[in-house]
């Protein structure tokens, strides 16, 4: 497979070529960050170094200093979760091994103070005590000898807020993880955590009307999947899923009066997974992508399976629900088949499947002629979409992106905002390597139109490796940062954010 470095430069390239811009070579000197762990040294891995290499050391920072002006209504916390390694692998790294790590932002009437806490799992406070790394990772070979399983369940992935807790989930579907919002520490348990009989798999949902908690998890073994509400009074539904076998969803969609489960044509040979110990997910391109319908407290007998054109779709932008119609949009990757590249060498089949390309894209799913559709609304690559809250399960107009360049995640290397009904395009680049994080919304005290209020990105530096955090006017994104604020530690690239008002948690 062919990759260029820009238009401008046919000279065809492997991806760790690529990679390594991001990663180990990608310092004007050459040299790693000086806060990353000496033992990345040692590894030839591009996700281990650069703009992924881990940061071990937890900080806490006030009065941070701001160019511009922080607006004074913008009060509560950005917090952004992703994979950061405190110890060195004992296998092969892939990039989702790392440990969950979660930086926060929090503003309180035009100033700002900055922490960043690692998520303590039950893997992570295994490790510690013996100071050395005891699960591989999804690269394998696996260990099911191990405790939990094979996998550690790292709370890397997602962050949701709820009844005043900030949570980490995993995107293997795992352990719901409460976070003291205010200071980040990881509690103990709470009720909500305490209350969940299954896996939990990052992307469910909280529905801002309702504060019902819309969840689903997947695995291995059957059931293949479950998925559940949970409502403000502690009243728990769940429901086993039927599914041809194990699938690798990543999200859920949902409306108020339904939520979207997702089957695509992704999985791997269970058979060869018993014999050899490895999990290659393949697409089987003759395979349709099924989404089904199910009402919000309905049954496995409930569900209506609707099919598409085989595809893959890691995050859904919104859904509604539209006369007899749902309607999802989402980031469609029309062909993930992994397509190692020998350059890469060992390093060939993790590389192969790390890489993001998609586009927005909309189906739409009749409950009553049982009639689909589907179209492209774009062609950008473009990934890590954000709403505004209060508009989740409603027909919404704005949505927050990050585009993609040579199909590398976590190099953002520009914020987007896009228009869903007229294709308009919001653009600001971030600069010559200058990369983002997942950017969410944050209202307006008293706001009466959707994107009236605030987007945030933190952005990372490769040439002095400094970071900041930009705030931006939702409604003029292309006009750059209303304010910067300054950020006197590295934040590495990581996976996804949100946004918690100073409300929740008052």
């Amino acid at each position: 497979e062919i990759y260029t470095l820009s238009l401008h430069d046919a000279l065809p390239i492997s991806m760790l070529d690529i990679t390594n811009r991001y990663g180990k070579t990608l310092s004007a000197a050459g040299t790693r960050p000086s806060d990353a762990p000496a033992w990345i040294d040692t590894i030839d891995n591009p996700y281990l170094h650069g703009l992924y290499a881990p940061v071990t050391q937890e900080h806490s920072a006030g009065e941070l200093k701001v160019d511009g002006k922080l607006p004074e209504d913008l009060n509560g916390a950005y917090f952004r979760n992703g994979p950061n390694s405190r110890l060195a692998p004992i296998n092969r790294y892939h990039w989702f091994d790392g440990d969950g790590m979660v930086h926060g932002l929090w503003f309180e009437n035009g100033t700002a103070r900055y922490g960043n806490r690692y998520v303590n799992t039950r893997g992570f406070a295994q490790e510690q005590k013996t100071d050395a790394a005891i699960w591989g990772g999804v690269l394998g070979p696996f260990d099911f000898k191990l405790p939990g399983g094979p996998l550690k369940d790292t709370a890397n992935t997602d962050l949701i807020s709820l009844d005043g807790r900030l949570y980490a989930l995993w995107y293997e579907s795992g352990k719901l993880y409460p976070l003291n919002p205010q200071t980040l520490e990881t509690l103990d348990s709470d009720a909500l955590s305490a209350a969940m009989p299954h896996r939990i798999s990052a992307h469910s949902k909280v529905d801002p009307n309702t504060g019902e908690f819309v969840f689903f998890g997947y695995g291995d073994r059957a059931p293949y999947m479950r998925y559940g509400v949970l409502k403000p009074d502690g009243t728990l539904h769940t429901t086993d899923i039927t599914l041809p076998g194990p699938r690798r969803p990543h999200d859920i969609g949902v409306t108020p009066r339904y939520s979207i489960l997702h089957d695509f044509p992704v999985f791997f040979d269970p058979e060869f997974f018993k014999k050899t110990g490895k999990r290659i997910p393949l697409f089987h391109k003759d395979v349709p992508t099924r989404y089904g319908v199910i009402p919000r407290f309905g049954t496995d007998a409930d569900v209506r399976w609707f099919e598409f054109e085989p595809c893959y779709m890691l995050h859904v932008v919104n859904c509604w629900e539209e006369g007899d119609e749902v309607v999802m949009i989402g980031c469609r990757n029309p062909d993930p088949s992994l397509s190692p590249n020998k350059a890469d060498g060992k390093l060939a089949a993790m590389l192969s499947g790390i890489k993001l390309r998609a586009n927005l894209h909309e189906w739409r799913m009749n409950l009553v002629t049982g009639e689909t559709s589907e179209r492209a609304l774009d062609d950008v690559n473009a990934e890590f979409p954000m709403i505004a809250p209060h508009v989740m399960g409603h027909k919404n107009r704005f949505a927050y992106l990050h585009a993609i360049p040579h199909e590398i995640p976590a190099t953002f290397d520009a914020l987007l905002k896009v228009d869903i009904h007229t294709g308009k395009t919001q653009r600001y680049d971030y600069g010559p390597g200058v990369y983002g994080s997942e950017a969410p919304f944050a209202a307006r005290p008293g706001a009466t139109e959707e994107d009236d209020g605030y987007v945030m990105s933190f952005v990372t530096d490769t040439r002095d490796w400094s970071s900041r955090c930009l705030v931006f006017d939702a409604q003029h994104i292309s006009e750059g940062p209303v304010a910067t604020v300054h950020i006197p530690f590295r934040v590495p690239a990581g996976f996804h954010a949100t946004w918690m008002d100073a409300s929740e948690w008052a």
